[in-house]
């Protein structure tokens, strides 16, 4: 289905599990967060491009999922970034030797990451399928080096653990160098929700669309202006039921970096 100029995925998260584990790699698959959807698609020209043009989308944003339903009555299936790599955990072809490539955020989170794939998802990686990634600029993205990278081992998954808006801009990058050769999954903070890098966030809450306050609590001074700021996702959602668009300019751009 057709949401805000996102095709997103419609079918049942087995569905999704299947269309990401049989068959041929997916390309570039992307999880749009509550926030990205509410500002970033609107102010950003590479993101809303790299989502917009992502091979498959899913409803990770259960903001958008309820706004969508109160409006138009129609029921949207949610698969969030997290639900989907906990899932892809327990797939035997995502636990292969060599199957999987991790984008981490810092060295810091690199080795907690991988410390509970290993031990805890009984992963069998090593710090050679895994890449901290530097910082990036707004506007495009261009890694040369990890492409190269991924060139050379040829992994079936890559994970990308950075931040949304960052995440989904090296994604296209990667998909337009790699083609569909590899499934780029933007699971962004997924793993630091299981690992304990961010706020352990249990199934339930997941389920209840309450990920987002856990995080708050957890990490308020960060958090809170964050979604206090995508309370504007509210106009978005309502002017696009009325009108089939976003007749309006949003904010100026901010210059945020993957932290």
């Amino acid at each position: 289905m057709s949401l805000l100029g996102v095709r997103f995925f419609s079918g049942s998260f087995q569905q999704a599990l299947e269309a990401l584990t049989e068959g041929e790699q997916c390309g570039l698959v992307v999880f749009p967060s509550g926030p990205g959807l509410a500002r970033d698609l609107w102010i950003d020209e590479e993101y809303r491009l790299a989502v917009q043009m992502a091979d498959m989308a899913f409803t990770d944003s259960g903001a958008m999922v309820l706004l969508w339903r109160i409006l138009s009555g129609q029921r949207i299936f949610r698969h969030s970034g997290l639900k989907t790599l906990t899932e892809m955990l327990r797939q035997p072809v995502f636990c292969q030797k060599g199957a999987t490539f991790w984008v981490m955020p810092s060295l810091a989170q690199q080795d907690i990451g991988l410390q509970w794939l290993r031990e805890t998802a009984a992963l069998p990686i090593s710090e050679e399928d895994c890449y901290c990634a530097p910082v990036y600029a707004p506007g495009s993205v261009e890694d040369p080096e990890l492409l190269e990278i991924l060139k050379k081992r040829h992994p079936r998954f890559v994970i990308l653990c950075i931040g949304g808006g960052v995440q989904e801009r090296l994604g296209y990058f990667l998909r337009n160098g790699l083609g569909k050769t590899t499934s780029i999954l933007c699971t962004g903070a997924a793993i630091g929700f299981l690992s304990g890098t961010q706020a352990r966030i249990p199934k339930w809450a997941d389920t209840l669309f309450l990920g987002w306050l856990l995080r708050c609590i957890n990490n308020p001074k960060i958090f809170v202006p964050r979604y206090f700021r995508s309370l504007c996702l509210i106009k978005v959602m309502f002017l696009y039921w009325l009108y089939g668009r976003v007749p309006i300019p949003m904010a100026p751009q901010n210059k945020e970096t993957n932290g």
